[in-house]
């Protein structure tokens, strides 16, 4: 399985599923700090899920940390914090 493919089998759900591949591309530094995320059409076209399951995944990004989202602007990476270095 791909990471651009959802497990509907696993007992993670869809959005954690994505949550997990946006986690991983900034770790590995793929997605930069203040740089967008994917938007939640893509995230609807790359894994082919529905727009309240890209925006949970959006919202667990944030309330993780991971991002930051500025109204009428996007999602961006957030800047690593002083804790995580």
């Amino acid at each position: 399985m791909s990471e651009d493919e959802i497990d509907y089998d696993s007992p993670t759900p869809p959005y954690r599923q994505i949550a997990a591949v946006i986690i991983d591309e900034i770790k590995r530094g793929e997605l930069r700090p203040d740089r967008p995320i994917p938007s939640e059409a893509t995230m609807i076209q790359r894994w082919g899920v529905a727009r309240d399951t890209a925006r949970r995944a959006v919202r667990y990004l944030r309330e993780e940390g991971y991002v930051y989202t500025v109204p009428q602007r996007g999602t961006f990476v957030s800047p690593p914090s002083a804790d995580s270095e």
